[in-house]
């Protein structure tokens, strides 16, 4: 039974590091696709740093593997009744015994200490260009830009493709929402994330980030996109029955066309967030 779980996992190993190659992820543009292997193509500098990590673990977990299978045929081969009719009376080892102790504590040294790096880099926020606020609801997301005039916004789900027709970005099933979440690309963004209702998750892989969206609590969080495109992300707390209807898109785009879009949007939800009002005085 170990031998055929060890084969598995060699050979899961060999085929997310040979097979899931650029050559299959070169369309995937922030967003999964048919066929797609591994993980998300990174846009972010902490995402690139997590694919080298998950990368590197899968070659040491290879190469565990292929001690251990090497090791259980050295003992069915050599360790065998018919090699072996007198079996051996031995039942301890000193070597062996502080070998296989001593060695898996020195491989989690080597694990731990890229990890530790890997999980100071995410969490510590540096000097942020931006803010931008996230707020979870049943089942939608809110946004808010302090730094721009302080206008919101909501980003629900896109039902059918007709329903962006004349807008310059793609239609992406379960993924596309109305309104977009736009961050000039190469700057730091700081995320802040919070929720009105029930938990709820911020979550974009491609930009490496995912952080809970806490009812009372403000969760932080940080990405940079390093060129320009369309990240789509979802909850990702089971939040309720439209858990899975809760999707994000994140445009990446130059300096220039997201400061126009600042003042196109200020015009757009100052108008409708005075016409929810007017709606609330008239009830």
């Amino acid at each position: 039974m170990r031998i055929f779980i060890t084969l598995k996992i060699i050979l899961s190993s060999f085929f997310t590091i040979f097979i899931s190659n650029q050559a299959l992820s070169e369309e995937n543009m922030g967003a999964a696709h048919p066929w797609g292997l591994n993980l998300r193509e990174a846009f972010s500098p902490v995402m690139a740093d997590m694919v080298t990590f998950h990368n590197g673990l899968i070659w040491l977990i290879t190469a565990i593997s292929l001690f251990v299978l090497v090791l259980i045929a050295i003992i069915v081969v050599k360790f065998n009744t018919k090699a072996n009719p007198k079996a051996t009376k031995t039942t301890h080892n000193t070597f062996l015994e502080i070998a296989w102790t001593a060695i898996p504590v020195l491989i989690l040294v080597v694990m731990a200490v890229p990890s530790f790096k890997l999980l100071y880099k995410a969490d510590v926020i540096p000097e942020a260009h931006m803010t931008l606020k996230a707020i979870g609801h049943q089942w939608y997301w809110s946004y808010e830009y302090p730094d721009h005039g302080n206008f919101t916004y909501d980003a629900w789900l896109v039902q059918d493709k007709e329903d962006i027709e004349g807008e310059d970005r793609p239609y992406t099933r379960l993924l596309t929402t109305d309104t977009r979440v736009v961050v000039p690309v190469g700057k730091v963004i700081k995320v802040q994330v919070t929720a009105t209702d029930v938990l709820h998750s911020w979550a974009v892989p491609s930009l490496g980030v995912k952080k809970d969206a806490m009812p009372g609590r403000l969760n932080e969080l940080w990405f940079q996109a390093d060129r320009e495109g369309i990240f789509y992300g979802q909850c990702s707390e089971l939040c309720g029955t439209n858990h899975g209807y809760m999707p994000i898109e994140v445009h990446a785009v130059s300096e220039e066309d997201f400061l126009a879009w600042i003042e196109e949007a200020k015009e757009n939800y100052a108008k409708v967030g005075e016409d929810l009002n007017l709606a609330k005085i008239k009830e």
